[in-house]
């Protein structure tokens, strides 16, 4: 079983920097593929990025492209997301979720409770 745990979400202003964490207990995130998901209040959820089992494949949404860098760091069993030049649309809850290299929610096997993120304009 793996539980997934984001941290890092908070207020910040619009052009701010944040960096949010998934971390793991139980089982070890080196065997899957990272996704982080977002969903803003009365919207769908939409995914963000997606890095694989190795760190060697991203993939990011075009929205997020450019200004978020997915990572991770399998010693210890963490993924990130840094956030740069935020923008008041990317206020949203953020949740990861590991499985597939597929940037769909479904394909994921554990997902996190969420992080929230409010920029500020």
């Amino acid at each position: 079983q793996v539980q997934l745990i984001e941290s890092g979400g908070g207020l910040v202003q619009a052009g701010g920097s944040l960096r949010l964490s998934c971390a793991t207990s139980g089982r070890t995130l080196t065997a899957y593929a990272v996704n982080w998901f977002r969903q803003a209040p009365g919207k769908e959820r939409e995914f963000v990025a997606s890095i694989g089992v190795f760190g060697r494949n991203r993939n990011y949404a075009d929205s997020v492209k450019g200004r978020f860098i997915i990572s991770r760091d399998n010693a210890k069993s963490t993924a990130y997301l840094q956030m740069n030049s935020l923008k008041p649309e990317d206020t949203a809850g953020y949740y990861c979720a590991a499985g597939k290299y597929s940037g769909n929610w479904n394909d994921a096997d554990y997902w996190g409770k969420g992080t929230l993120v409010t920029v500020s304009s």
